[in-house]
């Protein structure tokens, strides 16, 4: 997985994963596109001891595929139902209020 952790002053961190097939991949639904860009997921490997690390950590996540989607939900960060299907790709993004 690709991990990459966005330092915003004033409003903490955001975490960027996706499943490493993504990247640089531009997924398709009828609403819009979505690109997994290395800009923004990063382009460095991350195992899922490091993932999870990080997602655990943060109060604000987007996550993008199965791998990474089934460990927030293993975790209990999310639940199934919070992702939404991209194709057969499950997104999802976590807040903290």
């Amino acid at each position: 997985m690709y991990l990459k952790i966005h330092n915003i002053p004033g409003q903490g961190e955001v975490i960027a994963v996706c499943d490493r097939e993504l990247l640089n991949t531009t997924l398709t639904c009828p609403t819009c596109d979505i690109i997994i860009d290395p800009g923004f997921y990063g382009d460095v490997l991350a195992n899922e001891t490091e993932v999870l690390a990080a997602l655990t950590a943060s109060v604000n996540a987007n996550i993008i595929g199965k791998r990474v989607c089934d460990l927030a939900i293993a975790a209990g960060l999310i639940d199934k139902e919070s992702c939404i299907m991209i194709g057969d790709i499950p997104h999802a993004q976590i807040y903290g209020l």
